[in-house]
């Protein structure tokens, strides 16, 4: 299953996160590189991974604070997720990994900056996730029994950073509230280099939460695989950059091989990357972190649905 979510349009507060394309050649046959083609994009605001759990935030209750795909109920009785923003309960139902159950909608969002729910402190999820259905150790070198860690949920502002001290001068000190959440925006232009080898991702981002780390991971086509998933890994090692006083920030990586054909035995495409503020100011090598899904990640900003369809790179 790739990432569920092609919807276009916006949504109050967000970006559509659909690709303004700009290509110097047409899509190459099946098969063959599109050296030096080039595409832009800007990226959608988010708080949501995978749909499970709903969300990567939750509010000072114990709720989901969910921007993304949100699972309605259909006339059928079934699911199908369309994207917005809600508070979502953590005892939804959460069915077996790969299918759709409909969230429990505490209350609808209001994703304007100054809205009404401008003031809400964001904060972790606990330990173990809840409304998990992802069988992923996401550092098994680093943290192979991460599901049996317990943990409760913290403010952004306040979590337990190891080994620090008040003397060392932290800078995250304040709430981290849902408007100044929804003010952030970025954007991507992503090229395949002129021998066809490699794709670079340039990224551009404005009003993410100040003097914070960030991390960039891809997301790629079987990682959300019902049959056998694949790690998500980090879009470059180090993925890292760092937000000045303002929320700005660059990143850039040269990646090898990320849009091979889908055709090929093992292709394992790059359909999306995710820009995730990281709750604990780590990274984690070649993981995206120990806990993943709002335990010490919290997506930011993402492209809404699979993308680069018309990039090819060969080995």
């Amino acid at each position: 299953m790739s990432e569920i979510g092609t919807t276009s349009g916006t949504t109050a507060g967000t970006t559509t996160g659909t690709a303004t394309r700009t290509a110097t050649r047409p899509p190459a046959p099946a098969g063959l590189a599109t050296p030096n083609r080039r595409e832009t994009y800007e990226l959608a605001l988010t708080t949501q991974g995978p749909l499970y759990p709903p969300s990567e935030v939750m509010d000072g209750d114990g709720n989901f604070v969910v921007v993304g795909m949100v699972n309605r109920p259909t006339a059928a009785g079934g699911a199908a997720p369309e994207w917005g923003a809600a508070v979502v309960s953590p005892a939804s139902p959460v069915p077996e990994f790969g299918r759709l159950a409909p969230y429990t909608v505490v209350r609808e969002l209001d994703t304007d900056p100054g809205g009404a729910d401008r003031d809400l402190v964001l904060h972790t999820l606990p330990l173990p996730l809840p409304c998990n259905n992802y069988p992923m150790v996401f550092a098994p070198e680093q943290l192979p029994d991460a599901a049996r860690v317990e943990r409760p949920s913290h403010a952004f502002h306040q979590v337990p950073i190891p080994d620090l001290r008040a003397e060392d001068g932290p800078k995250v000190v304040a709430p981290v509230t849902f408007g100044r959440w929804m003010e952030a925006s970025g954007s991507l232009e992503v090229a395949v280099t002129p021998d066809g080898r490699s794709g670079t991702f340039d990224f551009d981002f404005s009003r993410l939460v100040p003097n914070s780390v960030y991390t960039v991971m891809s997301l790629r086509a079987r990682d959300l695989d019902p049959a056998g998933p694949t790690r998500p890994g980090p879009l470059g090692v180090p993925n890292v950059f760092v937000t000045d006083a303002e929320g700005s920030g660059r990143y850039h990586a040269t990646m090898p091989d990320p849009f091979p054909d889908p055709g090929l035995p093992g292709a394992n495409r790059i359909i999306n990357v995710v820009v995730l503020w990281m709750s604990y100011q780590r990274s984690y090598g070649g993981a995206i972190g120990e806990f993943g899904l709002g335990g010490d990640i919290h997506a930011h900003l993402k492209l809404r649905g699979p993308s680069f369809q018309d990039l090819r790179t060969t080995a």
